[in-house]
């Protein structure tokens, strides 16, 4: 398969043309999932990949996979990606970011703020309960700062088999991402959601049974190729999913690439009824990260 290019329109004076959805009598022979690896704006690092699904054979594969996607002198990389995600807006049923798109609730509150000592907003209280009870053993003890973080990043801290330790929503790392993400989420009419990879990696990478070394390690810069290419050779081998060779050759090699197709498989999984809802009484309010359930069997995925 040859590279691929992204094509975008011109930039023009006025507004972008809008691209018409087809009628909803038309039936959707093939449900199409987005995932996509965000980068800073001024990298070429950011990549998306798309999921095709035929529900009649049950069959998913990576039908497309953009890497190195950035700006050019007149085009942004941002309107790349989000020409991408309206070109198969008709049929996508999830577009899966890597990063979260919204302010954290206490940026956004417009009410008179008493400090969050004081306060009791719900996620604030869930917050305080989590830090006495989750917390209350862990030395240093730093209280939490609901500026930047969210109650789902404290949640997967403490609450899943393995501490899943995420940048704050508005850390240093991941705030400018955050802002990215927000820019382009804001145009689509599509349904979003966030995917944490390294966490829907090693619930996928435990149904299929590959070693734990490797799952934790797929970033990693020396094997880090390698544990990524054993996750997919085990996609294969179960007949889980079909990636072209180029695909799979791109996804070994790029980091971003494979993560992006993994956002976009827990899309599909979230489809399939097959991630892990909110816990009872976490704020309604507050965002949710898509991850597959932790009974995740390779029957399931096929």
């Amino acid at each position: 398969m040859s590279k691929r290019k992204v094509s975008v329109p011109k930039r023009k004076t006025g507004k972008l043309s809008q691209i018409k959805s087809p009628e909803k009598s038309v039936e959707k022979k093939t449900l199409r999932f987005i995932g996509i690896s965000l980068a800073g704006g001024k990298s070429d690092k950011a990549c998306v990949a798309i999921l095709e699904y035929y529900p009649e054979n049950k069959k998913i594969f990576l039908s497309r996979l953009f890497e190195k996607i950035k700006s050019d002198e007149k085009i942004s990389g941002d309107l790349k990606i989000h020409e991408l995600i309206e070109q198969n807006l008709a049929t996508t049923e999830y577009v899966a970011f890597d990063t979260p798109w919204n302010l954290p609730n206490c940026i956004t509150c417009k009410k008179k703020c008493p400090g969050y000592e004081n306060c009791h907003e719900p996620h604030i209280e869930w917050m305080w309960r989590h830090q006495d009870d989750k917390l209350k053993k862990k030395r240093p003890k730093k209280l939490f700062t609901p500026y930047t973080q969210r109650c789902v990043e404290m949640h997967f801290q403490t609450d899943l088999e393995e501490a899943f330790n995420l940048h704050h929503a508005l850390g240093a790392n991941s705030a400018p991402l955050l802002a990215r993400a927000a820019f382009i989420q804001k145009r689509l009419s599509a349904a979003c959601i966030e995917v944490y990879p390294k966490l829907s990696l090693w619930r996928l990478g435990k149904a299929l049974d590959v070693m734990k070394s490797h799952l934790r390690s797929h970033r990693a810069a020396f094997g880090g190729d390698e544990a990524r290419a054993q996750f997919l050779r085990s996609l294969n081998e179960n007949n889980i999913a079909f990636i072209y060779h180029q695909d799979f050759k791109q996804m070994v090699e790029n980091n971003h690439a494979f993560e992006a197709f993994i956002c976009g498989f827990t899309a599909f999984l979230k489809y399939k009824g097959l991630t892990e809802k909110r816990p009872k009484n976490f704020p309604a309010s507050e965002d949710w990260i898509e991850f597959p359930t932790k009974e995740l069997k390779i029957k399931d995925l096929e």
